[in-house]
């Protein structure tokens, strides 16, 4: 292995040993949750696109339920389908989704990940898919950046 002439090593893993014996600058801990924390994020983004899925497919799409809704039957169902036909075409869902992932990947933490994973979920599903596709591409960057250690 060769060396330059400022004494640092030219391979990766030189460059990490120097890095590591020089007190840790330049090397910081990336946004990785637990396996733990894992399964409650796949959870409830598995939650979130079932439920998507159901109002979609069963609940909006489907024309008995419209009709019924439209005549003036006052059900959850009516209420939640009124609901969620006014978020998704106001693009509610995207632009939840694009500001949790882009302030995810500002500062990286679970609960803006997880939010924005949701928010996804629902936009992709729900006709945003172009903000909810942006939000989670940015997303997947968040496991690229370092987390801010606080004191």
């Amino acid at each position: 292995m060769a060396s330059r002439p400022d004494g640092a090593a030219d391979s990766p893993q030189g460059a990490a040993a120097s890095a590591a014996a020089s007190g840790g600058a330049g090397t910081a801990r990336r946004f990785r949750p637990s396996a733990a924390a894992l399964n409650w994020v796949i959870a409830i983004g598995l939650v979130a696109l079932g439920y998507a899925m159901y109002l979609r497919y069963l609940v909006i799409e489907q024309t008995g339920v419209g009709l019924a809704c439209d005549a003036g039957l006052a059900t959850w169902l009516c209420l939640s389908r009124t609901v969620v036909s006014a978020l998704f075409e106001n693009q509610v869902f995207g632009w939840v989704g694009l500001g949790a992932a882009v302030l995810a990947l500002i500062r990286p933490s679970l609960p803006l990940f997880t939010i924005g994973l949701a928010a996804s979920a629902l936009g992709i599903v729900l006709h945003n898919a172009g903000l909810s596709g942006l939000a989670a591409g940015l997303l997947i960057m968040c496991f690229a950046r370092p987390v801010i250690e606080t004191e």
